[in-house]
């Protein structure tokens, strides 16, 4: 996910965007009982299967170092600090490391963040990283010598002959230096230092023997931002100083653009340097209560393994049984990717700075960062409902604070600033969601009332959308796209407003959500950009159809978005002339063997298998589409193609932007075999999971259930296709199930088979209902 404005942070090279040479990942059959499910079998736990290293290859833009469930402090390498694809910081194809730095994004197409860097090494001091090892303090590292695991991350430095490892707690970053012996060891400080973003001003100060602490203020991606640190050494250091660029300065602080600290140590062959950061948006003594409370000791490896508890916990609510380990892997470190995100923005006192740069105080409930809802409200949110419920009501909380200091609903928040990035306005949608499956620990009048105001704005050519049903096409305006996302967003507040009683605003809701069909063009069959006087914009021929296009649709084109009516798929079924011509369509957009013409203009769009773009968001949802159609074993059959095609446990294994774990999410859902078309329909459709068992753990505070179970008989790569389901012992029919029978616990039963079986999900009472 990247917008025009973040284009324009950086230098980009236009190169072809091509399928990853990816393994095919086989599926085999395992017959295996559920306590091994459990236990794994052979000792391992879920912990045990995630490899962070996967995505931070290619275009996937995460980072591999330690951090734990939507903490706050992503303690992670940086390898370059001004590239699109190091918006993480990090990139696998780098051989050099800057230092280790605080926060960092995960997937996202925009860069950001990396505060409080710090750097171990030996011999002459220098303060700035250089552009390459030697010149500065940058230093060679190799992949041989680094690992990556949830929670902790550590590689070797040969220049320096230092060992680094890193771990984490929400608020609190925890490193550990091994250094040789040396007269001349040194950890710098860099404040000058960001990944996609220039420093205001910074401030060091040196407190004592072992104690520094400042801040940061920078700009870069959704405004101004500041993080205080505190930092202490386990150890007095022998001398410090600090500086402005290159140029030490006399005392103990500094204030600047360049702001640098350097520590210096005398040390034995193998001697640990200790250093716990904490973090605040809200002041140094924010930070340092956030320490003292999250690290008051100094046993690294207690705390590394707290972490890797932490992850444990979160990762067992799946237990997956196969033989194949990569495909545990896979499907682990996917799940891994939709836990880093959002992030964690408020103190262990709840306070924290909000969107309008002020600190606010969260009372009873945890305030969060990240939100990349155009993205996530399809499928990692959706999830996070099975996965995380204790957080769903914490999500809503946060939309609903941000609107009552912004005066609007987070569009996407990012280091607690509004970037307005992308468009739409996904807040809504995941707060409907989380009220319809029963997360109610707030106002949902006041939440319904957000939503209105939130639509009610002028901004982003909502007012034409209000008042002519569509938007007439401008520069850049990416007109239908907004018209089909804002569709959405109203036919979720119009199903929030029903279920609180208040018809007549359901009513008016409703029908706005139809407004998608004033950009529906029943003569080619795609959904069209407009002139101010209501008539079509032409030409329209296979090269535009076929086109990236940002004056009507948002990276993408006009096939990408030609199925984004995922509340009214029935609907969109009839207008392009029933089942057959669906399918038709469907099938066209995946197995054209046409090209995007202009598909180096834009990064974003990768993953591409004929028209369809899996590395972007707006067709997530489009290979589960033939359930609504009558024919699910063409969904069951694209859902595999994607997911062994697209994903794999190699560094290269995200075919595009993580973007805060949607991508992600999409393989986790794909991989339990089913997906939520429509999220606030709280329905999921059914696909074909890879997977022989696959047990939810269910949270007995939001859940009326223990676990409710996926069993794929006969499963195999070959086997791919349901022939028959039962849900409780019942015959299933239907191509999709509810939350709530999920949540109820139970046991799905699928029998696999080679080929089709035509008739399960056809007929018409069987398929996914519309609103």
């Amino acid at each position: 996910m990247i917008t025009l404005l973040c284009l324009r942070f950086f230098q980009k090279k236009n190169t072809t965007m091509q399928f990853m040479n990816k393994q095919n990942i086989r599926f085999s059959v395992l017959g295996v009982i559920f306590l091994c499910a459990v236990s794994f079998c052979n000792g391992k736990t879920a912990v045990d299967y995630v490899n962070p290293l996967i995505g931070t290859a290619e275009h996937g833009h995460v980072y591999p170092g330690a951090t734990v469930p939507f903490g706050m402090v992503q303690l992670s390498p940086d390898t370059r600090d001004n590239t699109w694809d190091g918006c993480s910081g990090y990139h696998y194809s780098d051989s050099s490391i800057l230092g280790f730095s605080h926060n960092h994004l995960t997937g996202t197409g925009c860069a950001d963040l990396g505060n409080i860097l710090l750097m171990p090494t030996v011999g002459v001091l220098k303060l700035t990283p250089g552009g390459n090892p030697g010149d500065g303090y940058r230093a060679r590292f190799s992949h041989a010598n680094e690992v990556s695991r949830p929670g902790y991350y550590s590689v070797n430095l040969p220049d320096y002959q230092v060992k680094v490892e890193l771990t984490a707690t929400a608020r609190v970053g925890f490193h550990r230096y091994t250094f040789p012996a040396a007269t001349n060891s040194h950890v710098v400080v860099d404040l000058q230092h960001g990944v996609g973003n220039n420093v205001r001003q910074a401030e060091l100060t040196i407190e004592d023997d072992h104690t520094a602490s400042g801040y940061r203020r920078s700009d870069g991606w959704g405004g101004g931002k500041v993080y205080y640190f505190v930092i202490e050494f386990s150890r007095p250091f022998d001398s410090a100083g600090v500086a402005q660029g290159d140029k030490k300065v006399e005392g103990k602080q500094t204030t600047g653009k360049e702001t640098k600290g350097y520590f210096d140590f005398k040390t034995k062959a193998g001697e640990q340097v200790l250093v716990r950061a904490g973090l605040s948006t809200v002041s140094v003594e924010g930070a340092r209560t956030n320490l003292r409370k999250e690290i008051p000791g100094w046993n690294f490896d207690d705390v590394a393994k707290a972490a890797a508890k932490q992850w444990d916990d979160a990762l067992s609510t799946f237990a997956v049984e196969t033989p194949d380990n990569d495909l545990k892997q896979t499907f682990y470190t996917a799940l891994y990717h939709t836990m880093v995100a959002p992030t964690l923005l408020s103190d262990v006192d709840g306070r924290f700075r909000g969107p309008d740069g002020n600190v606010h105080q969260a009372n009873g409930y945890d305030y969060y960062t990240e939100l990349s809802l155009w993205d996530t409200f399809r499928a990692e949110n959706p999830l996070l409902t099975l996965t995380q419920p204790a957080r769903v009501n914490d999500l809503v909380k946060t939309m609903l604070a941000h609107y009552k200091i912004f005066g609007t609903l987070p569009v996407w928040p990012e280091g607690g600033k509004e970037t307005w990035c992308m468009i739409g306005n996904h807040a809504i949608p995941v707060i409907t969601e989380a009220y319809l499956k029963g997360f109610r620990d707030y106002d949902a009048g006041a939440a319904l009332n957000a939503m209105i105001a939130s639509t009610d704005k002028n901004r982003e050519q909502l007012d034409h959308y209000r008042n002519l049903g569509y938007i007439p096409t401008g520069s850049g305006g990416q007109t239908v796209s907004k018209v089909l996302e804002y569709s959405y967003d109203d036919s979720c507040i119009a199903r929030l407003a029903k279920a609180l009683g208040q018809d007549e605003v359901a009513a008016k809701y409703a029908k706005r959500s139809q407004n998608w069909q004033n950009v529906f063009d029943p003569s080619t069959g795609f959904m069209r950009g407009k002139n101010a006087d209501g008539s079509w914009v032409t030409p329209f021929g296979q090269k535009e159809q076929d086109s990236i296009n940002f004056n009507e649709y948002t990276e993408a084109n006009a096939w990408q978005y030609n199925f984004h009516v995922q509340h009214n798929i029935p609907g969109l079924i009839a207008k392009l002339g029933g089942d057959d011509k669906f399918v038709a369509r469907l099938d066209e957009m995946f197995d054209t063997t046409a090209v995007i013409p202009n598909l180096k203009s834009i990064p974003d769009v990768t993953g591409v298998i004929g028209m369809y773009s899996h590395g972007n968001e707006p067709d997530h949802h489009a290979a589960y589409l033939y359930n609504y159609a009558g024919q699910p074993w063409k969904t069951q059959a694209r859902v595999r193609q994607i997911a062994s095609v697209l994903y794999n446990n190699t560094p290269g294994g995200i075919c595009g932007n993580d973007d805060c774990g949607q991508t992600s999410a999409w393989y986790v859902f794909t991989a339990l075999g089913f997906y939520p078309v429509d999220p606030a329909s709280g329905h999921y459709i059914l696909g074909s999971t890879p997977f022989d068992q696959v047990t939810v753990k269910l949270d007995a505070k939001f859940a009326k259930g223990k676990a409710f179970t996926i069993i794929a008989q006969n499963n195999s790569s070959k086997n791919s296709y349901i022939q028959s389901a039962t849900l409780n012992g019942k015959a299933l029919t239907r191509s999709w199930i509810s939350h709530d029978e999920i949540t109820a616990g139970g046991k799905l039963v699928l029998v696999m088979g080679p080929t089709p079986n035509k008739d399960f999900g056809a007929a018409p009472q069987d398929r996914p209902p519309g609103i």
